[in-house]
């Protein structure tokens, strides 16, 4: 459960000193156990594998107790320290760098969820100041797999993608806001041929009617007020790539006729230019409106909707998959975690009412409130209680408890290796558990690598013999 297993625990009471022993023993945690006096002799024959500190000297002065830390600080500056005992507080006038170290306070007699959930934000606080001290290593965007999952419909999306990805053809994307659109067409460019092309996007509802055209096709000086020089549109960015047109169904009708000639010709013209310019991109369309309503009323042409949805892909909402909810949220914490802003866990039951919740922004909303549990919670637990009240579904007073796993696959809302699993009531297969847990994350592995085994096997960290042999005993393709 804990990647380091040793705390170190400074006490001048040698009977609480065994109380925490037991504690900290019994989650499976070694304690070293000091007074202040002695915590360095005990320090200095152990492998660097203490993640956290606990002081609870109780009425130290605070002079004292700064000069401690100092002196932890000194020792390792990336451990997190846990303050015990209600005379210990921290002053505001303390310098940044011990105040940081220090990310609560506990009292006696011990509660076992304050207590476990403070032991995980010490981890993340050491495994956020390890990070911090690496050279930044940014995803780029269009790696994110907000695509992650393992319900039918989102595995029906992957699918489709890998069917059209290398097909130089239009693509329409359709789907409620928030749900991923401009990520599955990055993704798409980002595995075609024309990966080493420009991916140029156009929110074709942001831009004014009157000066969409320019926009896409460019202008020539003089052209019209204020045209003071000529100017390259989208179409010429994106040349040999792709050109994604966000929200088509935004688009005028007077400008759904000029894409449809560029689609049929593979030219258009620059504004105040009567000469064609020849063009080489692929268009990926998406939008969150019904075209064929909008076919019907009149507002979007029926010629044109037909030459972009040569292959359709509708991305369901995130209400049709919570089951997936648990795996996108790990998924925001990694991007989080790889970009040094922070990091955060949710507890089994918040999860819970997370997938209870009717996500009207989708997984955009679902990674603004991610983010912003990181803030009010950093490198903290968050429980059902920490929520906003709109995403309360479920009682704070039963976050101790099992939820209704049934809802959520029967995986008690896993969204970390390092959270405990709680076992349902009415009991559970632990093989078939552990065989699909296993192949679902052997198949995240290789859809990460793009299929490379040898890559997905070192992600793993297993030899590419064993991973080979797993996927021929789960029947898994590249």
């Amino acid at each position: 459960m804990w990647r380091n297993n040793k705390i170190v625990v400074i006490d001048g009471d040698q009977g609480r000193r065994y109380q925490l022993s037991v504690v900290l023993e019994f989650l499976g945690i070694e304690a070293l156990e000091a007074c202040k006096n002695t915590w360095r002799d005990c320090v200095s024959s152990q492998p660097g594998d203490v993640f956290g500190v606990i002081i609870g000297d109780s009425g130290v002065p605070q002079a004292e107790l700064l000069g401690l830390l100092k002196e932890v600080y000194g020792w390792h500056d990336e451990v997190a320290v846990m303050l015990l005992g209600e005379g210990l507080d921290i002053d505001d006038r303390w310098d940044q760098p011990w105040r940081r170290m220090v990310i609560s306070s506990l009292t006696m007699p011990l509660s076992y969820t304050a207590m476990l959930d403070t032991l995980h934000r010490a981890q993340l606080y050491q495994e956020a100041q390890v990070v911090s001290k690496k050279p930044p290593m940014r995803r780029p965007v269009h790696l994110f797999r907000s695509l992650v999952g393992t319900s039918r419909k989102i595995q029906q999306v992957r699918e489709m993608m890998g069917q059209v990805a290398d097909k130089d053809v239009s693509v329409l994307i359709t789907g409620e806001s928030g749900t991923g659109k401009e990520v599955v067409a990055r993704n798409l460019h980002y595995s075609s041929p024309r990966r080493d092309k420009p991916f140029v996007p156009v929110n074709c509802g942001a831009i004014p009617a009157d000066l969409l055209e320019s926009e896409l096709f460019g202008h020539e000086k003089g052209a019209f007020t204020g045209a003071v020089s000529a100017r390259a549109g989208r179409f010429e960015l994106a040349e040999g790539g792709t050109l994604f047109l966000d929200e088509i169904g935004d688009m005028p009708l007077n400008m759904q006729v000029k894409i449809l000639r560029v689609l049929q010709e593979r030219c258009f013209e620059r504004v105040g230019n009567s000469k064609p310019v020849e063009t080489d991109v692929r268009i990926i369309a998406a939008t969150h409106r019904n075209l064929e309503q909008m076919i019907a009323d009149g507002s979007f042409r029926e010629d044109l909707y037909y030459r972009l949805n040569v292959f359709p892909i509708e991305l369901p909402a995130l209400k049709d998959r919570v089951e997936d909810i648990p795996l996108l949220v790990n998924e925001l914490v990694s991007r989080m975690e790889s970009e040094q802003r922070g990091s955060v866990r949710f507890n089994s039951a918040a999860i819970m009412s997370l997938c209870q919740h009717d996500w009207s922004g989708n997984v955009r909303e679902l990674a603004n409130l991610v983010e912003r549990m990181a803030i009010m919670n950093p490198y903290g637990v968050v429980g059902v209680k920490d929520l906003p009240p709109r995403y309360r579904h479920v009682d704070a007073s039963e976050e101790d408890f099992a939820p209704d796993t049934d809802k959520v696959n029967g995986h008690a809302g896993f969204v970390s290796v390092n959270d405990t699993p709680l076992l349902p009531e009415q009991g559970i297969d632990l093989r078939e558990f552990i065989a699909g847990m296993e192949r679902d994350l052997i198949q995240q592995a290789l859809n990460d690598c793009n299929g490379v085994v040898a890559r997905a096997a070192d992600k793993l960290c297993i030899r590419r013999t064993t991973l080979v042999e797993k996927m021929r005993k789960y029947e898994l393709q590249r």
